[in-house]
């Protein structure tokens, strides 16, 4: 159930500091940040902060290594398939060798802090995740470094000091291209401070999860920048007031997403076991086949619901493809393959449901709805599952209008849930050639021509979702229940 339920990070969502947009970064498409000439800060002493939602597990190189910040081999942020890392110019390595950070249902918060100038060796290097510093640190096997001057030793070049690398990703420097995929928000650089976690964010008194705070007070120093990532035209502008602003690399307005960490979005997990031909890629929202063939691959949204009712939308790409997008409940999800076996089969996963493509029919396993319901549908329809778990049924929509004229608002026509006590998550299914849009609400790679969101004003979709069913993010989940 790990893969499932992993939701032990989502933040707290009730009143307090909002965080509005995150950025949305796709190693496949060389998205990242950088300042071409910038001024060199205090090499010595410095803070990180920055949210990261990964998506993958690592980068789809030999080294399964995904840079957050920095380039090349010297001067980085990163994470591998294990651990979160910090690389100094000189080669020297700080791992958090314990953690290994792979909730992708999750925001996680970090911060590195360093000063060179501390007595105490083991001051001169501080990471911290979610409010909490680790005391698991391998520093080249276990040394920390002695204190050095500010032009050599830790820094001898612009990477990683304050103010100069890009982040997001990495230049091609002749030892793979590192770039990183998932989502990034409120990325702060403190020239001349080694701050601690509060002055980034703050545990929830209620929930006691951490969560992000203003940092709009804190003094950057000259080098500094906070990105917030608000403005889509400018997504490398600098809210710091130094106006040390980053140019974007392949990065338009729409990579501007609302799935940030005060407001988590489903996706599509990926820690469901796949082979590599299966692709998650567009911040969790693209699934596609890059080569092979087989039928019946099954992908899976990240967040469970047992209550409330729940809206999102899926876009077939190709034609020559079955797809079902549907949903199924975790007992089923937890204890089957997904790698051949498609929603809605009796045998396979008997409780699911969902809308067959090449006949319009409803799969639902022994459900008396199972056979011929609604029209079919290819590429580029959009369908809408209304889900809604207060009365375990489901409903579906081609291009807006719900089939066998179906009304999730009164009930009317309704397909019955099968399990009856267990959670359901958003999924699809799809053979040969597939390729899937899925539009939870937080970010899509689908080009919208509304942008409807639900009555919460939560989400952004082709159609507006029916009344009373929402987009399925942690302020609706903290407000309605589920």
């Amino acid at each position: 159930m790990d893969a499932l339920l992993s939701t032990g990070a989502l933040p707290a969502s009730g009143a307090g500091y909002d965080i509005g947009n995150s950025v949305k970064l796709e190693t496949g498409n060389n998205e990242w940040f950088y300042r071409a000439s910038p001024t060199a800060g205090n090499r010595r002493t410095f803070t990180f902060s920055f949210w990261i939602k990964r998506t993958t597990l690592g980068n789809p190189t030999a080294s399964g290594t995904m840079y957050v910040a920095g380039q090349g081999q010297h001067g980085r942020m990163y994470f591998t398939s294990d651990y979160f890392g910090f690389r100094f110019d000189d080669g020297h390595d700080t791992r958090d060798i314990t953690t290994k950070h792979r909730d992708p249902a999750a925001w996680l918060h970090v911060v590195v802090a360093v000063d060179t100038n501390q007595s105490s060796s083991s001051d001169r290097v501080k990471i911290y995740f979610n409010g909490v510093q680790t005391t698991t640190i391998d520093f080249d096997g276990g040394s920390y470094p002695d204190i050095q001057d500010q032009a050599s030793g830790w820094f001898t070049t612009n990477y990683l000091t304050v103010g100069t690398a890009p982040f997001g990703g990495s230049y091609n420097v002749g030892d793979g291209d590192y770039d990183m995929s998932g989502y990034l928000a409120e990325f702060c650089a403190v020239d001349g401070q080694q701050l601690a976690p509060t002055d980034f964010g703050e545990f929830d008194s209620d929930s006691g999860i951490w969560k992000p705070k203003d940092v709009s007070g804190i003094n950057f120093g000259s080098e500094g920048y906070y990105l917030n990532f608000a403005d889509a035209a400018d997504l490398g502008d600098d809210e710091s007031g130094n106006g040390n602003d980053f140019t974007e690399n392949n990065l338009a307005a729409v990579d501007q997403a609302t799935d940030t960490p005060t407001n988590n979005f489903c996706i599509i997990n990926p820690l469901f076991k796949y082979p590599s031909s299966q692709v998650i890629s567009e911040g969790g929202t693209k699934v596609a086949r890059s080569s092979g063939s087989g039928l019946n691959k099954t992908f899976l949204g990240t967040i469970p619901v047992n209550g409330g009712k729940w809206y999102a939308e899926f876009e077939p790409i190709e034609s020559n493809s079955n797809y079902v997008p549907g949903v199924v409940d975790t007992t089923d999800a937890s204890s089957v393959s997904l790698d051949g076996e498609h929603i809605g089969n009796s045998t396979g996963i008997p409780k699911s449901i969902g809308y067959y493509s090449a006949t319009g029919g409803v799969l639902a396993g022994g459900n008396a709805a199972n056979g011929a319901w609604g029209d079919t549908f290819t590429a580029d329809d959009i369908i809408g599952v209304a889900l809604d778990m207060d009365n375990r049924k489901v409903y579906f929509s081609k291009n807006g209008t719900f089939q066998n004229s179906s009304d999730p608002t009164n009930g009317t026509n309704a397909i019955t849930l099968t399990n009856t006590t267990d959670p359901y998550l958003f999924g699809f299914t799809y053979d040969t050639s597939g390729n899937m849009y899925c539009n939870f609400g937080g970010y899509t790679v689908s080009s919208l021509s509304s942008s409807a969101s639900d009555e919460n004003g939560y989400g952004s979709f082709e159609y507006a979702p029916p009344s009373g069913y929402l987009a399925l993010c942690t302020k609706n989940l903290a407000t309605t229940g589920g």
